[in-house]
């Protein structure tokens, strides 16, 4: 009987702490999760500002995104686009991602345009200067004759030096509103450098349609003794007589200088011009928008630049670059060796007397004696 009582006791033993190795075993239920308070059931992105309102209050991400769109809404003020606080976005080149389009044209205007601007200029006067130190002004190679040819009537001058005087103001006005704030402003402060500023652009804004009406003028005197002939042809290919070592043939302006009459005077000042007449809304019939405006600015910063660069080259050939070519936009006239050395086409037509050696009612000044 006892043999029996300590086998049941045995067995019930087993049996517990098998229950209990079951029991730890079996892994605990795990709790649902609670439900997440306030989900949103539609999409956030197409609420608009009522809906937003009541359910996140002082939240006005629909407004706003609606504004940086770039689209139009009603205002009462009565401006062109008075109902669109920012623009749409655009990607002007070299830009990594697309931007209001404000944003875009400022960061074009003051990064790959000034940059590229400014360089270029520099680079021009550098090689005006190395042409100047190293290779020398080109200066007449036979004896003067003491005859002279009149190059230039005064009207033809008086058309030139309004052209070049105006010209000159504005480069001037024009870099410093450009450059100066990176290479005035710090010597001069703020108060004096925003003052100079002012009064340059007043200077620039009255002095453009000058110089518009005397660009003109210059374009329709001078056109036809600039069209292309077959000896500008060997005269660009030789670079003006720097390859070959001979001096090409030429009418009375050579091919260099067609290239800056047609390139600088025509094409860029003509572009330069109307993009400035649009900026200065001088234009009438014109919808003035920020858009027009800012293209306008790129279209006007680049051909400024590259009418300037180009007329350093101009204004070094024209005063220390080559001997007796100053005195004939000053005085007029040239001698007949500087006439045949470097525009022997045109001489030979004076000579034949296709051209008159004298054009205008003016008698021609006396030879000046040499002295060295």
């Amino acid at each position: 009987m006892q043999r029996w009582l300590a086998m049941l006791a045995l067995c019930c033993a087993a049996l517990g702490t098998g229950s209990a190795l079951a029991q730890q075993e079996t892994p605990a239920a795990v709790p649902a999760p609670a439900a997440a308070p306030q989900v949103q059931s539609v999409d956030i992105l197409k609420q608009d500002q009522a809906e937003r309102t009541r359910v996140q209050p002082g939240n006005a991400a629909p407004v706003w995104r609606t504004v940086n769109a770039g689209t139009e809404h009603y205002s009462s003020l009565p401006y062109r686009e008075a109902g669109v606080l920012i623009q749409q976005k655009v990607q002007y080149p070299g830009q990594e991602r697309a931007v209001s389009a404000g944003e875009a044209w400022r960061r074009f205007r003051n990064g790959p345009l000034l940059h590229v601007g400014g360089w270029l200029f520099l680079a021009a006067i550098a090689a005006c200067a190395a042409l100047y130190f190293i290779a020398g002004p080109l200066k007449i190679k036979g004896p003067l004759t003491g005859r002279l040819i009149e190059r230039f009537t005064p009207g033809e001058r008086l058309i030139h030096w309004s052209v070049a005087i105006t010209f000159v103001i504005l480069m001037l006005s024009g870099l410093t509103m450009a450059f100066g704030k990176f290479v005035l402003m710090p010597l001069i402060g703020h108060g004096l450098f925003g003052w100079l500023t002012y009064a340059l652009k007043t200077v620039h804004n009255f002095v453009g349609p000058l110089f518009a009406v005397s660009l003109l003028a210059m374009i329709v005197k001078f056109a036809r003794d600039n069209l292309p002939v077959k000896a500008d042809v060997k005269w660009l290919l030789s670079l003006g007589g720097a390859i070959g070592g001979k001096h090409p043939h030429a009418g009375r302006f050579n091919g260099g200088e067609k290239i800056w009459f047609w390139g600088g005077v025509l094409a860029m000042g003509v572009l330069v011009t109307a993009s400035g007449f649009v900026l200065d809304k001088i234009v009438p019939g014109l919808d003035y928008t920020r858009h027009l405006m800012q293209l306008s600015n790129v279209v006007h910063l680049v051909a400024a630049s590259l009418v300037m660069a180009a007329s350093l080259g101009h204004i070094y050939l024209g005063t220390l670059g080559m001997q007796g070519a100053y005195r004939a936009m000053r005085d007029g006239y040239v001698d007949d060796q500087w006439a045949k050395e470097h525009h022997d086409l045109w001489y030979d037509e004076v000579v034949r007397g296709d051209v008159p050696r004298v054009r205008s009612q003016e008698p021609v000044p006396a030879a000046k004696p040499r002295t060295v």
